[in-house]
This record gives C-alpha cells, sequence and structure tokens, in this order.
C-alpha cells in the first residue's frame, strides 16, 4: 500500500481544533442534548483507583475522596482533559457501613469530601457535575417502596446540599425499584439519567429490556440506558432491545451507555462480577482504545448521545471515544494534544521504512487487529453455564 492510499484512510479531525472544557460552557445536560451534542461521560473510579492502591477490593468505598483527595482529583481531570463532558461524584450508599476497618470517617464525610472534588474539577474545567444513587439494600429483602425512598433519600441528601447538575439513578438491576428510584430523584427538579445494570435477559425478575426501558421513560427519566456489569458490546445489544421497545411505544428519552471496560461475551445473566478473572485478574479482559472508540461509533449511529463508561474504561478509553467522534463533537480534546489521533506518528515511521511500523499508520490496521494474550494456555472463554449473548458479543 502506497502512502497516499494510507493517507486516504487515516481518520479525518477538524484541523486544529481542539476542544478545551470551559468554565463557562452549558451545564445544563438537557439544552445540551436538545441542542444536537455529544455528551461523554467519565469513566472508572473504583476499579482504576483499587488498581493504583486508594480503594480496598471487596469494600469499594470512596474513602479516598477524603484521604487521599489529591489522586481522586487527578483521576477526575484526567477524565476531564480526555474529553469528558461529566464528572461524577465519587461518592457511595447512603449509611455507614461497608468501609475498611480502619476507616473512621462516617458516609457523610466522605460523600462531602467528593462533591468537593467533583465541583473543583467542573469549576475548572466546565463539566457537568454528576451525582448518583445505586440500588439499595432493603430492596433485596423487602420490597417496600417506602423504605426505598427513605434509604435513597439518604444518599442523594448530600448531592441536593452541594447543588449537583445532574442525578445519575444507576446500577438498578430490577425495575421495579428503578421506577420508585426515578419518582424520587423527579422529585428534586434536577435532570435525572436512569440506567440499569441489565442484559439482553433483561432485569432481576425476568422483565425483557424493552419494557424496563418504556417503564422507564413514562416514570419520567429524562435519559435511560444501561451501565456496569456487561461489556460494551453486550451493553449495545441491550440498548438496541431498549430503543426498539421505546420506538414501538412512540416514546423518545435520551439514551446513554455506560459499560465495563472488559470483553465479558461469556458471562451469564449477572455480569462479570461472576467471571472466575474478577477481582484481580481481570487485566488481559480490558478493552484496548481501539475496541472503546468502536464501541463510541457503534453507540452514535443506534442514537446514543450520553456515551461513557463503567469499571475498566480508564482516561485513554474515554479520550479514544472523543477522537472517534471528533467531528460529531466538533474537534479533539485536550488530551489529543499528546495523542497520535491521525497515525501520522507510525505512517511517518513506517514510510521511513522501519518494518515494524510499516502498516501501522492505517486505522485499518488497529481496526482489523485481534490482540493477543501472551498467554500459551490461556482460555478464550469462561465456560460459564448459559452465558448471556456470546454468539453475538463474541464475533465482536
Amino acid at each position: 500500500m502506497t502512502g497516499s492510499q494510507l493517507q486516504m484512510i487515516l481518520p479525518k479531525f477538524p484541523s486544529c481544533s481542539y476542544l478545551e472544557n470551559n468554565p463557562s460552557s452549558k451545564q445544563n445536560i438537557l439544552e445540551r442534548l436538545e441542542g444536537g451534542e455529544v455528551v461523554l461521560g467519565d469513566g472508572s473510579y473504583c476499579a482504576t483507583l483499587e488498581k493504583r492502591g486508594y480503594v480496598k477490593a471487596g469494600h469499594y468505598t470512596p474513602e479516598a475522596s477524603v484521604e487521599n483527595p489529591e489522586a481522586v482529583e487527578a483521576l477526575a481531570y484526567e477524565y476531564a482533559r480526555a474529553g469528558a463532558d461529566i464528572t461524577q461524584t465519587f461518592t457511595y450508599y447512603s449509611r455507614d457501613v461497608g468501609t475498611p476497618d480502619d476507616v473512621n470517617l462516617t458516609c457523610g464525610e466522605i460523600n462531602q469530601g467528593a462533591c468537593n472534588i467533583a465541583k473543583k474539577i467542573a469549576k475548572e474545567k466546565g463539566t457537568i457535575v454528576a451525582g448518583g444513587i445505586v440500588q439499595t439494600g432493603v430492596f433485596s429483602t423487602k420490597r417496600d417502596k417506602k423504605e426505598v425512598h427513605e434509604e435513597l433519600r439518604e444518599g442523594l441528601e448530600v448531592l441536593i446540599q452541594n447543588d449537583i447538575d445532574l442525578i445519575i439513578v444507576e446500577f438498578f438491576g430490577n425495575i421495579i425499584e428503578m421506577e420508585w428510584a426515578i419518582e424520587l430523584a423527579l422529585s428534586y427538579n434536577k435532570p435525572v439519567a436512569a440506567t440499569m445494570c441489565i442484559g439482553p435477559k433483561g432485569d432481576t425478575d425476568g422483565v425483557q429490556p424493552e419494557e424496563c426501558a418504556v417503564r422507564m421513560a413514562r416514570a419520567g427519566a429524562h435519559i435511560i440506558g444501561t451501565n456496569c456489569k456487561f461489556d460494551p458490546f453486550i451493553s449495545l445489544e441491550t440498548m438496541r432491545r431498549m430503543k426498539a421497545g421505546l420506538d414501538a411505544e412512540n416514546l423518545h428519552p435520551y439514551l446513554m451507555c455506560q459499560p465495563l471496560g472488559f470483553r465479558t461475551p461469556d458471562v451469564n445473566h449477572f455480569g462479570g462480577f461472576h467471571l472466575p478473572e474478577f477481582p484481580f485478574a481481570m487485566e488481559p479482559r480490558q478493552i484496548t482504545r481501539i475496541e472503546a472508540a468502536q464501541f463510541a461509533r457503534e453507540a452514535y449511529h443506534l442514537g446514543i448521545r450520553v456515551i461513557g463508561g463503567c469499571c475498566g474504561i480508564e482516561s485513554h478509553h474515554i479520550r479514544a471515544m472523543a477522537e472517534e467522534l471528533a467531528v460529531e463533537r466538533g474537534g479533539l480534546p485536550e488530551g489529543s494534544r499528546k495523542s497520535d489521533h491521525d497515525l501520522s506518528t507510525l505512517k511517518k515511521k513506517g514510510d521511513m521504512g522501519r518494518d515494524e511500523f510499516k502498516m501501522k499508520g492505517s486505522k485499518e490496521y488497529w481496526q482489523s487487529l485481534i490482540p493477543c494474550t501472551g498467554r500459551p494456555l490461556s482460555s478464550a472463554l469462561n465456560r460459564t453455564m448459559n452465558p448471556e449473548v456470546v454468539d453475538r458479543s463474541v464475533l465482536n
């Protein structure tokens, strides 16, 4: 292939256009979506900070927001620089339980520290401050709406006191509890995004994705979709089904998808946290930046306009998504100044006759590459009983 042929298949970006987040940018996500923007979320905090030594596996609580605020702030800054339009508070739950034995901080102190960090990043980088609430402990033992609301209200208290820009009702596995959570979140007069941690087989009661999506929309959520537990391509399969259900009922909320950053086509109904490799051997499954870009493009074509990630999605993945959607977003993220986003550096080395770079200046090369594990005896897939959608996802 000649140099001119290679250049023809390189990605096209607006020349010299970098989208630096600025503090004067609009922070109302609904206005931005209505204006046609593609809004990028940030990525993993718990999983990434655990690898860096600031979160204890098994607990996964965010006391680092107080104990090591500089580490949390640096990660939030990385995401914003990579192109994230949203900075999510590194908060958790609503009760003073679950932290390691040597932590003597209250849930309120931790959550306030997290809000302080998110607001600082937003002030500097112009990001949307989002705070999340997750499924409750009480729902699994007693499906009582009043008690669920009480528990969720405690989690929302510090977020509302800090006047966050967006409430994310996330990581809910049952549509009944999700409906109750949406009802409560809407009472605070904030934009509400609702995302379920389900795969194509539906929620914990077997309610299918199409019905879950319709019920979330009818409950009033402004943005709906999926997050966590499943990989990008399983999540897209779930989103396709959700969108089909919404279209059939002529419902048109904005769509959001924040999947795992690991390839998990071989998981069962309960997702990636049930893999034998979790939590200390997941690295071989982590998606590449090329796969992150592929996910972002497929999500965009599906009509998803809030695109981000959950556990395993790191700043280079968010940057890859931003670069893939640079034309749609009007430019490149600040972090692309140090990125070979157009492959020109690799192409130049290849044109100099260096064999190890011969084809690496081609986007086609990277998109068709099947990465190796380097482990001769590694299994391609876990032998999970009744895998979720291995027949589809494994082919992506």
